[in-house]
């Protein structure tokens, strides 16, 4: 076969094989192509706490109120108690325990109190607030703590409890101590006293915290620990050589009054979030306060023939301590048992347990914040109720008989630990700084004028410039 009938024979096929091509493209385009399976997405990162404006001016706000509950509340309300010529030393105990807590708590005490690490310590990653040690302790929140307000604002809201729990224990020993020995109490006891109950009582791994303990806004971590930290001071210290009525009852009223103001920031600023479990904390607050006040007027007038300022000025306190525990947890009704409650106990403890004793507790810390605390930390374990506080647990009488139990591991557990490691701390102190207490000449001249070299009014000095005793 010649080139042309090849070439013939091509052309002729050539229509053929198009066609035949395009009718088999046709069929496999209509063809069902199977499906590959479907890779799955990726789960969407958890989204970032973010900052909600008004729990932040709530809690920077209550923050504030603490702070005056310290100073100058504390410093007034304890200064007014003394004698005259002791009252600018009380009331600076009170003020340098804030500063040293200040700079304490930022370098290392809140990283131990509130850092995740064990049930018995916090880690040191906050330390310095957490500077080179990964999640900076700053503007952004915390995704354990206040995660709608800054890391930084939790941060300094808590700052003002373990300031205000360094300075109520000076209340125990007024009148008698070395400065000196109060500065470097200060500095042991909030690295190894105080940041090791907040984190088992508020820590998110806290031993106290992962058994059920309720414990709002400071009970245990606040007044259970000062006023036992106060009782074995002043059992160290012995008694004054002297014992005098409060000096300044207008400077106590004044005191007690910010105490008052202060402790809405106290109690409904450890909600962390401006809500309605802050507005029951306020409520509830209000109404114990009262309450004991006005209780521990009628002791007094029972016992004593005579109510008296002073004296309802430590019923408010008592009743202030011994709620703060259960504000998060109760309704109003409860409030007023535990209010009454506490001016019942407290006066008690004050008007004849001390006595019996021998203790010389100069301001009722241990009467007051101790055994307040402490029936406060009971009574929460008895009026708790998950209506008040889902977050929380029922308490004895919602039906919930062990929340009692936990309670009290709770209040023995802080108790013990307190008094041990402040007994060890004092005899430390008594070993580094030979004694801790002014020798009898200074007491009786005045801490004012032997630790400071000054005094707090001017009326009493003579010409000669010494102090009348």
């Amino acid at each position: 076969m010649g080139k042309r009938a090849y070439l013939g024979t091509f052309l002729f096929l050539l229509p053929i094989l198009f066609r035949l091509a395009s009718t088999v493209m046709a069929g496999e385009a209509g063809a069902e192509v199977p499906e590959l399976p479907a890779v799955p997405e990726a789960p969407a990162p958890p989204e970032a706490p973010k900052i909600d404006t008004g729990d932040n001016a709530w809690m920077m706000t209550s923050a504030a109120l603490v702070l005056a509950m310290t100073i100058p509340g504390l410093a007034f309300f304890y200064g007014g108690m003394t004698r005259a010529k002791n009252m600018g030393n009380t009331m600076w105990l009170s003020w340098i325990a804030f500063c040293i807590t200040s700079i304490m708590w930022v370098l290392w005490s809140y990283s131990l109190a509130f850092a995740p690490f064990s049930g018995m310590i916090g880690g040191l990653q906050w330390a310095v607030l957490g500077c080179g040690h990964g999640e900076y302790v700053g503007q952004t929140p915390s995704t354990i703590y206040g995660t709608t307000i800054p890391h930084l604002t939790f941060c300094m809201f808590q700052l003002t409890f373990a300031a205000i729990t360094l300075a109520l224990v000076s209340g125990a020993i007024a009148e008698r101590l070395k400065f000196g020995a109060w500065l470097l109490f200060c500095l042991l006891w909030m690295s190894g006293c105080y940041p090791v109950i907040a984190h088992w009582v508020w820590g998110s791994d806290g031993w106290l915290y992962k058994l059920g303990a309720l414990d709002f806004a400071g009970g245990s971590v606040v007044h259970i620990q000062s006023g036992s930290a106060g009782l074995i001071f002043c059992l160290f210290l012995g008694r004054r050589l002297d014992i005098k009525p409060p000096h300044n009852t207008p400077a106590v009223l004044l005191g007690a009054s910010m105490l008052w103001f202060g402790w809405f920031g106290f109690n409904a600023g450890s909600a962390t979030a401006a809500n309605g479990l802050a507005a029951s904390a306020w409520a509830v607050t209000n109404t114990a306060t009262a309450t004991a006040a006005f209780t521990w007027n009628i002791m007094e007038w029972i016992f004593d023939r005579k109510p008296t300022v002073v004296g309802t000025c430590s019923g408010a306190v008592a009743g202030l301590v011994a709620i703060t525990p259960a504000s998060g947890f109760v309704s109003v009704m409860p409030s007023i048992a535990i209010g009454a409650g506490a001016g019942f106990l407290c006066y008690s403890t004050v008007k004849w347990m001390k006595r019996a004793l021998g203790y010389d507790d100069a301001l009722d810390v241990v009467g007051v914040h101790a055994l307040g605390g402490s029936w406060g930390c009971m009574a929460t374990g008895l009026f708790a109720s998950k209506l008040v506080n889902p977050a929380g647990d029922d308490g004895l009488f919602y039906g919930n008989p062990a929340q009692m139990l936990e309670q009290a591991v709770d209040m023995f557990s802080v108790w013990g630990y307190t008094c041990a490691v402040t007994a060890v701390l004092i005899l430390f102190i008594k070993a580094a700084t030979k004694g801790i207490r002014v020798p009898k000449e200074e007491e009786i001249a005045g801490l004012d004028l032997t630790q400071h070299r000054e005094i707090s009014y001017h009326w009493y000095e003579e010409e000669t410039g010494t102090i009348k005793a």
